[in-house]
């Protein structure tokens, strides 16, 4: 269970994907064979055959909601980050503060608007002095 959410939910594996589930919905699927079972609630991500686990966007709001590093990129940085490019420094409007290197990050445009997640190519203190 996430803290701080309001209502009682819960994380379930389902065979090998992860779905975020209220409490009561998770309770009434346990009468379900597994086997019958598709899907429940909000989906996570997946673990691979390799066993790495993968993100889905679909879980983008859930996840901005709790994400502690955050980067807010210009209006004329969303289209090129939404088509699938790196975010430049050109681009950053503000960040927050001790992000290390490597750590995970959700994107926003300058609305709040969370765009997506992914990894500091470089910390807070090196993206100053660049």
């Amino acid at each position: 269970m996430i803290n701080g959410a309001q209502e009682k939910s819960v994380f379930r594996l389902i065979r090998d994907r992860v779905f975020y589930v209220n409490g009561i919905i998770a309770n009434m699927a346990t009468n379900l064979p597994k086997d019958e079972l598709l899907s429940a609630g909000l989906f996570v991500g997946k673990f691979t055959k390799s066993g790495k686990f993968r993100l889905n966007i679909s879980c983008l709001d859930y996840l901005a909601k709790y994400c502690k590093n955050k980067i807010w990129v210009k209006t004329g940085g969303e289209m090129p980050y939404l088509y699938g490019n790196h975010v430049i420094k050109a681009h950053i409007a503000r960040m927050t503060e001790n992000i290390p290197q490597y750590a995970p990050v959700c994107v926003f445009n300058l609305n709040d608007l969370p765009l997506g997640f992914g990894v500091a190519a470089r910390g807070t203190l090196q993206t100053k002095e660049l």
